[in-house]
């Protein structure tokens, strides 16, 4: 239970008081700030506590935006602020002063907005939601009390609540043809007490019934999985209405709302595959090509915004035209469709499935994700060329984490540390590039089971170690991650082809889906500011470069058969250790109270 100390008066006529009770607070009225002061040390110190003046006139759903969400220790609209546990000592020290300061006499004006002013003079952070039309305000007199009433009576706050639940930046396919209707299914599930994981875990588990249905191979299943994968989108789109409409943001929320999305498409991709193959047609390649493409998408998105996110003299004149175009109303929904972005891609892979074969479904997403990620990337190196900007050292350390490099790739670093100083700065991308491409043409050009494609992986991290010997910040050092992800399964999807026998490529497959899980975890960690997974486990799975040097191993030493079982136990294996580690790290009291706002594409 929550406490909400009213201060002042009670004003005749208000609804103050029931509609904290609403809210799930348990009221105190306080005459003046010493006995503010006194009902604030008697509360709990776990518990969330508002001070909210009794005068207040507002909707509401301003109190609720102001007084109810989790993910800020203190927050404040006018006339009313609270604090979490985390932010309870700060509260209490301001309320100290103010008491002392006014001598307990009762109360003139807001009290609970002398107390924002105080902990903003001395420099804790408060956050105020933003409002727009709602109303929240203490009228000084009953004309004013009248007039904010009557703007209370003019703006339906649930009319507000609902748009609010729509992220303000969406696709066009997500805008246009499920938020019309899915915030209305956030509200049912609301109504009902239904939380957002709990419609995480549906929308996980219909898009895991799509994928069965796709795998059966039939006409009638490929048609139930196109919609039941619809199905889960709007799922998908309503955890996060619901999230926004009653403010429940949660770790763990976080933590599957991003790892779901991957897990429910990739597993998609898998259904198709074992569906396509029971048709005889054997298309695990591209479906393992389509799974590269996509997580090396993300992690251009991820890599190119840590390391640009807080640069300082971050300007360009790509970036001045692509705001200039953002002005032209139809150039912002091309321009976000072009890229392909969830809602867009997941429409075509359902009415694809539903209406021709896995084998033309996954050739026009590996044609579509293609030009998505050129067109994304080439302008992410324009901005980058013509960008001035000076780079932090937690954008270099985010960039060295992203590049998940293992103990071979680091003590390489370590050794070349000082002659890496002296190289030109567009090293570390370059040799990335360079000793990726040996690494994954080699063992494409050669047959499998030969050495040369070991010689090129002790070449590649000789490579990838250089390239991350010195901090990465210049100017297109972000492309590092991106091309070493590439590398990596680049060579397992090779060799997995190359070994030309059943089961190697859903080997890959399931190899290549249990890394990227650790790496998608590992932006998710970065982006809550808790850091990189512990070393003990990037040491422990071997780092990118140590993988790919063991898969290279394992196919000169093993025959085709083997390499198979081998891949196989190595992609258990990994899948074990990240997950263990990431389901302690996520349910953790540690882990960062985080709700990603902003969908990868």
């Amino acid at each position: 239970m929550s406490t909400a100390i009213l201060t002042g008066q009670p004003v005749p006529g208000s609804s103050i008081e029931g509609d904290l009770r609403s809210l799930g607070f348990d009221v105190r009225v306080a005459a003046d700030a010493a006995e503010a002061e006194t009902l604030l040390a008697g509360v709990p110190g776990e518990q969330r506590v508002a001070l909210v003046d009794a005068r207040f006139v507002g909707h509401v759903h301003a109190l609720r935006l102001g007084l109810t969400d989790p993910r800020f220790p203190l927050a404040a609209i006018p006339g009313a602020v609270t604090a979490q546990p985390a932010g309870r000592q700060a509260l209490t020290r301001a309320m100290a002063r103010e008491n002392s300061a006014g001598g307990g006499t009762t109360l003139v004006d807001s009290l609970a907005d002398r107390i924002v002013t105080a902990l903003d003079a001395d420099g804790t952070e408060v956050h105020h939601p933003e409002l727009g039309s709602l109303v929240a305000a203490v009228p000084a007199d009953p004309q004013a009390r009248n007039e904010a009433r009557q703007a209370v009576t003019d703006v339906d706050d649930e009319a507000v609540r609902l748009k609010s639940a729509v992220k303000s930046r969406d696709g066009f396919f997500t805008t246009y043809c499920i938020s019309p209707y899915s915030r209305y299914i956030a509200r049912w599930c609301a109504r009902r007490g239904l939380t957002p994981n709990q419609v995480t875990t549906a929308s996980l588990l219909t898009a895991l019934i799509a994928a069965a249905c796709a795998a059966t191979g039939t006409r009638g299943g490929f048609v139930a999985a196109g919609v039941l994968l619809i199905a889960s989108f709007v799922l998908d789109c309503t955890d996060g209405q619901l999230a926004r409409y009653s403010l429940q943001y949660s770790t763990l929320g976080a933590w599957l709302d991003a790892t779901f999305d991957r897990a429910k498409e990739y597993a998609y991709y898998a259904g198709l595959a074992l569906g396509a193959a029971r048709g005889g047609d054997d298309v695990w390649a591209l479906a393992l090509g389509a799974m590269v493409l996509q997580t090396c998408r993300h992690v251009v998105d991820f890599s190119f915004n840590e390391a640009n996110h807080d640069a300082t003299a971050n300007t360009s004149p790509t970036a001045a035209l692509s705001d200039k175009l953002d002005s032209v109303g139809w150039t912002v929904w091309v321009r976000r469709m072009i890229v392909l972005p969830i809602g867009e891609r997941w429409a075509m892979i359902a009415v694809l499935t539903a209406a021709t074969t896995p084998r033309i479904t996954f050739y026009a997403l590996l044609i579509g994700c293609a030009f998505a990620a050129t067109y994304t990337t080439a302008g992410r190196v324009l901005r980058s060329l013509t960008r001035k900007a000076s780079r932090t050292d937690r954008a270099a350390g985010a960039l060295a984490d992203l590049a998940d490099s293992g103990p071979l790739a680091q003590g390489v670093a370590e050794a070349l540390k000082k002659p890496a100083r002296g190289l030109p700065g567009f090293t570390a991308p370059a040799v990335a590039l360079l000793g990726g491409l040996a690494v994954a043409l080699t063992a494409g050009l050669t047959g499998f089971g030969g050495p040369w494609p070991v010689v090129a992986a002790l070449a590649y991290a000789l490579t990838s170690g250089l390239a991350v010997a010195r901090p990465l910040k210049g100017a297109l050092d972000w492309l590092v991650p991106p091309f070493l992800r590439a590398a990596e399964y680049g060579t397992v999807l090779v060799l997995a082809a190359r070994a030309d026998v059943n089961g190697a490529l859903p080997a890959a497959f399931g190899l290549v889906a249990a890394v990227a899980y650790h790496h998608y975890d590992t932006v998710y960690r970065i982006r809550g500011n808790a850091g990189a997974p512990p070393a003990w486990l990037v040491r422990s799975i071997g780092g990118h470069e140590g993988r790919t040097l063991l898969v290279t191993v394992l196919a000169a030493l093993l025959t085709a058969s083997q390499f198979t079982v081998a891949l196989t136990v190595l992609a258990v294996a990994v899948a074990l250790v990240v997950l263990v580690e990431s389901i302690r790290f996520w349910v953790s009291a540690g882990a960062p109270a985080v709700h990603d706002e902003g969908e990868p594409a």
